[in-house]
């Protein structure tokens, strides 16, 4: 099944500002934090010598907002992040509610980066980092197929073939004859989120899915 839905409704769905989920997901990890202060330390200090070079005599009244803004970067920077990722979303003019089916799921092990060390012997060793991942093929009764990628989680051993899937599909066409990216796919039988990044406001897909069920 494919619904479009109005360019409000989607812009409810995925909204311009980062979302709480969405902020604690552009958090990322202690040494992610730990990174952003260090840049919040050193602005707040070339924050300060900028403007004592440019108006000395002025510098007292006019360093505290400039640096206050610098001095928080490691706040604000996963909502700058959160809401980017917001705006790759909404720059699809078009879009639609999807439903179907889960047709294949499987497992693999991707190598997501590398990194260099090196060990008690004082040579140089390269990790590599490996992620398993779970990969979902879904499609429905129209023919589209696509598959949607996530890191695995045990709350995923629940899925099986044949589970309905839900999601937003997004587009540069009216018609939308093709997409040009999903969002986040939602397993209803399992009240279960699959996603990279969680760009949807799930209380309110979950409220718009209800709604076409009623008048579908």
């Amino acid at each position: 099944m494919l619904v479009p839905i109005t360019r409000n409704k989607f812009e409810e769905l995925v909204p311009v500002l980062a979302m709480g989920v969405q902020y604690k997901y552009c958090w990322g990890k202690w040494s992610d934090f730990l990174r952003r202060m260090i840049i919040s330390i050193a602005a707040v200090s070339l924050t300060y010598a900028f403007l004592r070079f440019l108006s000395p005599d002025d510098v007292e009244w006019q360093a505290p907002v400039p640096m206050a803004i610098a001095g928080l970067y490691w706040w604000w920077e996963p909502i700058v992040l959160a809401s980017r990722r917001n705006w790759q979303f909404r720059q699809f003019p078009y879009s639609g509610f999807w439903r179907g089916e889960v047709l294949d799921l499987y497992v693999t092990d991707d190598l997501v980066g590398e990194r260099e060390t090196v060990d008690n012997k004082g040579n140089l060793v390269i990790i590599e980092d490996i992620e398993t991942r779970l990969h979902l093929e879904v499609g429905d009764e129209t023919g589209f197929i696509t598959e949607v990628s996530v890191p695995l989680k045990k709350a995923y051993k629940g899925i099986s073939r044949g589970q309905i899937v839900e999601m937003i599909v997004m587009s540069y066409r009216p018609d939308l004859s093709s997409f040009a990216k999903v969002s986040d796919v939602y397993l209803p039988d399992l009240n279960l989120w699959l996603s990279d990044y969680p760009c949807l406001r799930r209380d309110a897909f979950i409220a718009t899915s209800q709604r076409l069920d009623e008048d579908y």
